[in-house]
């Protein structure tokens, strides 16, 4: 398995619903590291590293959010490969 990066933008209601504190909870259980970020436009950013097929379980769960968000698109890609050493909120 390879370890890879993706990054993610998540649209709809994302932002003040817990979404990037359970973000990290869902990254650091899967043992992934990156962040979490608000953007000024209402959406968060995600990067994360870790297995290939984990990755692909997170970004599942990123469809989905916590209970309290609304999630109505996700696009994400793999970027080049980034050695985070945590998975943080920003």
């Amino acid at each position: 398995m390879s370890i890879r990066t993706i990054k993610a933008i998540v649209n709809g209601k994302v932002q003040g619903v817990w979404f990037r504190a359970s973000t990290k909870k869902i990254a650091e259980q899967l043992e992934l590291t990156g962040y979490a970020k608000n953007l000024a436009n209402g959406d968060v950013e995600v990067e994360a590293t870790g297995q290939e097929l984990t990755l692909i379980k997170f970004t599942e769960y990123l469809e989905q959010g916590p209970e309290l968000a609304t999630v109505e698109k996700v696009s994400w890609d793999y970027i080049q490969h980034k050695p985070f050493e945590n998975f943080d909120v920003i």
